[in-house]
């Protein structure tokens, strides 16, 4: 999973989605996709991630910190705890400002099925491959910038 997360390949990883789960005021848990345009290896046990200022991601994190972000990639089921800090806001061009995040790596998992090949998690296509993709790679780029 930090091949995919750390690669500069944004076009090979279209449809690529990762499961951010948090959990709600009232203690429900929530699940949003994000995909690997709006997260980033920020070092061997972090990440950092972009999500939209008024999401319920980003309303449930602030005060919390705890998520897990869950993916599906080469047969294999992930799963990595992590503690999340709001860390101002990240801005481009192309994204506008959205709620930037730092995640600390609390614990990982790895899945598989000895009966069966996991194939594939949730799964996406881009309308507008050219555009998503430059903002993405335009967002990526501030995230690792600590902007």
């Amino acid at each position: 999973m930090r091949e995919l997360l750390d690669s500069d390949d944004l076009a090979a990883a279209e449809g690529f989605t990762l499961l951010l789960v948090s959990v709600t005021a009232d203690g429900w848990p929530h699940m949003a996709m994000v995909s690997v345009g709006e997260v980033v290896v920020a070092g061997d046990d972090s990440l950092r991630l972009a999500l939209w200022p008024g999401s319920t991601a980003t309303r449930n994190l602030t005060p919390s910190g705890n998520a897990t972000l869950a993916a599906v990639a080469d047969g294999t089921s992930y799963s990595l705890r992590l503690a999340v800090t709001r860390a101002g806001e990240v801005e481009t061009p192309l994204a506008g400002q959205l709620a930037r995040f730092e995640a600390r790596v609390e614990g990982a998992s790895a899945d598989e099925a000895p009966y069966a090949v996991l194939e594939s998690g949730v799964q996406f296509r881009l309308k507008d491959p050219p555009s998503v993709l430059a903002r993405w790679a335009e967002l990526r780029q501030a995230l690792r910038d600590g902007n």
